[in-house]
């Protein structure tokens, strides 16, 4: 594991990975805590599968854009470490399956020669930034959002602010106020607009899908665009202080503002702005990579089936702003593909379109700037690759999350399921092979990573369980969610459960009845009109499990007897509460403010130094057997506990001397004294924790 160490000209990036490499090793050798490892590998991308002894990998691609020669790389990378299978997630991200934790370094390593990164992929970070995956060819935006996602997405990358958080931070850009980026269900949503001749966007907060869906809150209807990052670090400054860290069921921002208020949360927002380094941070959006379309000559095609070629024109093409070009969405069932067919589509884009896809927040393929000429040409290469299926953001397009295939928190089958009423609608309902109106979406647990309480048509897994204690897979059935547009949506009732063998039939049923009665207008509307009652009263008997029979018991894609079977689930990171790791912690943190300090990062210097306070504080209370949910009480009670009773002597208050944070502008001379500031703390918190042990 030594080769990639010389191959990496980015000494960050080499830092990092060579530390994953030191740090699986001591977690080998038994020196390092498992929970602590897990927090570490996580904010690297690596995700505990459901299988032992394998790893998932999430790879981080920022907006969807990828690149010929990352895509490349990347299938290389998964024949290589993985098994050939790429999937697509509803982040624009790509996860590899099946990997061996020691070769994780050495992959990542190898991402890194085209750029891709691994970093804040998992765990309690900001995780990948996503965008309307039309960016940049959308008819309707007001200007491109990609160098707004890619700025946000570098400037947080590796950002102290943003590490070790209570739980994960999701980032969404929406081209226009069609909100295809879906704003209302992020913790920091940002719509593009223009005002009196200036970009910036509508930003909405505190969105969140999950067993408690949550609208996001409108927190500015105009902000200039120099502004968005200064707010997004005073947000996530909140979030990080005053945010849940013992509960994950209430760590999302969501929960903060629900407790704070909006009005509440501008408070303490208000509070953080001396902190931040920059007030203003101008993203040059005007030298931001210019697309080049290959120059090509038209190949002479002849199509056979006509009829076939027209019908795929009509359901997979999108609309672009640049004349004479459109844009192919390419329909990829489940998300998944395989590497063959991704060197075949990176060979295709470079050679005749613009030498990029876009990953969308549906699972597909976007393969923007495609001449019109070359249409009969590209469907005549997708067709043979096996990507020319029609249907493509229809409602025959279904999207679900990997569910019980390797998740440890997929309680039933997601993608059974789905494959399954993709063949009903092929099959019986051919006419909404063309139908946007419908979306259908699929979750194996409460999470919502299949986003299914956004969905007009929603299935989550669970389990049901008999008179006779006997244990069968059933999906929830929901009802009436939506996207609207400007920043507003609707998140589905829970209409009933059923086995999920039944889920056929329950979708046979809604498309019937909204066939027969819904008199042309969309679904929604018609779910609106007749209300959550009128749909469980069709669907009830379809929950009876008195007679439920054999095949009831195996779940959609398994030939075995259905076992509920629920690992620990890792898509919210983990809580570190060993003492003696937080400490061993708190001096890593004292070590970066060094580091920061040297390279004259100031704000990064004293975020170190804060963490390193905060987390010896948390130690001790720890030992105390003090509930340390949030930054603030730990500050708080470490006072009232230690300080105030004379456990220790600090000169001031603890409060008054970490929270200098956000009362001084992060400069060198406050970010040197600060690093003093945080070492005194600590030495003086270990030296009572070593006194505490010998007394015991």
């Amino acid at each position: 594991m030594q080769s990639f160490r010389t191959e990496i000209e980015n000494p960050i990036v080499e830092k990092d990975i060579v530390e994953l490499e030191r740090k699986i090793r001591k977690f080998k050798e038994g020196t390092m805590d498992e929970e602590k490892f897990r927090s570490l590998r996580l904010a690297r991308g690596v995700y505990g599968q459901r299988q032992p002894g394998v790893q998932m990998v999430r790879i981080k691609l920022p907006y969807g854009k990828v690149t010929a020669n990352q895509l490349r790389r990347i299938a290389d990378v998964s024949d290589e470490y993985s098994t050939g299978r790429l999937h697509i997630t509803t982040r624009q991200d790509i996860q590899i399956h099946y990997v061996d934790l020691e070769r994780t370094p050495e992959l990542w390593a190898q991402l890194e020669k085209d750029e891709v990164t691994l970093r804040e992929a998992c765990g309690n970070t900001v995780r990948n930034v996503t965008a309307s995956e039309t960016a940049g060819i959308d008819p309707n935006e007001p200007f491109d959002v990609s160098p707004y996602a890619q700025a946000v997405f570098e400037y947080f990358l590796r950002n102290p602010v943003g590490q070790e958080m209570g739980r994960k931070f999701k980032v969404s850009f929406s081209a226009s106020d069609e909100d295809t980026g879906l704003s209302y269900m992020h913790d920091l949503g940002f719509i593009a607009r223009i005002h009196e001749g200036i970009r910036g966007f509508k930003v909405m907060i505190g969105g969140g899908l999950g067993s408690q869906p949550r609208h996001a809150d409108v927190l500015h209807d105009f902000l200039p665009a120099e502004k968005i990052i200064p707010l997004m670090e005073g947000v996530i400054r909140v979030f990080d202080r005053h945010g849940e860290r013992k509960s994950r069921a209430k760590a999302r921002i969501k929960f903060l503002l629900k407790d704070v208020g909006l009005d509440g949360f501008k408070q303490l927002l208000s509070e953080e702005q001396k902190a931040i380094p920059v007030q203003v941070y101008p993203i040059d959006f005007e030298n931001y990579p210019k697309i080049r379309v290959a120059q090509t000559d038209i190949p002479d095609v002849d199509i056979e089936e006509q009829e076939a070629f027209e019908r795929w024109k009509s359901t997979n093409l999108v609309a672009q702003k640049q004349e004479d070009f459109v844009a192919i969405g390419v329909k990829v069932l489940l998300g998944d593909f395989y590497t063959d067919k991704a060197r075949q589509l990176a060979e295709l884009v470079e050679h005749y379109a613009a030498g990029e896809i876009r990953l969308s927040l549906r699972q597909n393929i976007l393969i923007p700037y495609v001449r019109k000429a070359l249409l009969p040409f590209f469907y005549r290469e997708l067709k043979a690759m096996g990507f020319a299926e029609v249907g493509y953001n229809k409602a025959l397009d279904i999207t679900a999350c990997p569910g019980t295939d390797t998740c440890n928190l997929g309680i039933a089958s997601s993608t059974g399921i789905a494959a399954e009423l993709e063949r009903v609608i092929t099959t019986e309902y051919p006419q909404y092979i063309q139908n946007p109106d419908v979306v259908i979406k699929i979750s194996g647990c409460m999470n919502a990573c299949g986003q299914h309480t956004m969905a007009h048509i929603g299935f989550q897994g669970m389990s049901i369980r008999t008179k006779d204690k006997l244990v069968a897979p059933a999906l929830q059935v929901l009802l009436g969610g939506g996207n609207h547009g400007n920043g507003k949506g609707t998140f589905a009732d829970k209409v009933v459960k059923i086995p999920s063998k039944r889920g056929p039939e329950a979708l046979r049923l809604i498309l019937d009845d909204f066939e027969a009665n819904g008199n042309g207008i969309k679904f929604e509307e018609y779910y609106t009109q007749k209300g959550e009652r009128y749909f469980y009263d069709f669907l009830k008997h379809l929950s009876n499990v008195d007679n439920l029979t054999a095949d009831d018991f195996i779940d959609w894609g398994n030939s075995e007897k259905y076992k509920k079977e629920i690992g620990i689930g890792e898509c919210a990171g983990v809580i570190v509460d060993l003492v003696a790791t937080l400490f061993f912690e708190s001096q890593e943190k004292i070590e970066k403010a060094g580091e920061a300090l040297e390279e004259a990062k100031w704000a990064a210097s004293i975020y170190y130094s804060y963490q390193a306070m905060v987390n010896a504080a948390k130690a001790l209370l720890t030992s105390e057997k003090t509930k340390t949910n949030t930054h603030a009480s730990i500050i708080r009670d470490f006072d009232a506990l230690f300080v105030a009773t004379g456990k220790l002597e600090l000169g001031q208050s603890f409060s008054e001397t970490v929270l200098q944070l956000n009362q001084n502008a992060p400069d060198e001379a406050f970010a040197k004294r600060y690093l003093g500031d945080a070492k005194k703390i600590l030495h003086q918190l270990e030296a009572y924790r070593k006194l505490e042990l010998q007394e015991a």
